[in-house]
């Protein structure tokens, strides 16, 4: 069994309530959401084209891409309106104290 890697990207207080968060993780760009006080990771580059998530915008429990308008569940990053036709890779989060980590493993 594997044992995971974590790595702090954040200050929990730098997340707030339904607003977005850009990040790296290493040097892969990745977004932090805080949605109904937890908070989530996934990769901050739409599958669409290259735009990144952490500029779009948080409507009810879904992100939009601020380029095309492709929208993903912030849960779970299910694609839920083109033209992305394809899930955000979602990344386990670990809070300790004021520090966010997520899990370098892949």
């Amino acid at each position: 069994m594997t044992e995971k890697s974590w790595q702090r990207v954040a200050a929990s207080s730098e997340v707030a309530e339904g607003e977005v968060f850009g990040t790296h993780l290493g040097d892969k760009p990745i977004a932090l959401c805080r949605f109904e006080g937890k908070v989530y990771a996934f990769d901050d580059v739409c599958p669409h084209a290259y735009a990144l998530l952490s500029q779009g915008f948080v409507e009810g429990n879904e992100i939009e891409c601020p380029l095309h308008g492709a929208r993903f569940e912030i849960a779970t990053g299910k694609c839920m309106a083109p033209p992305a036709d394809s899930d955000l890779k979602m990344h386990e989060v670990r809070i300790d104290g004021d520090d966010i980590y997520v899990s370098a493993s892949e």
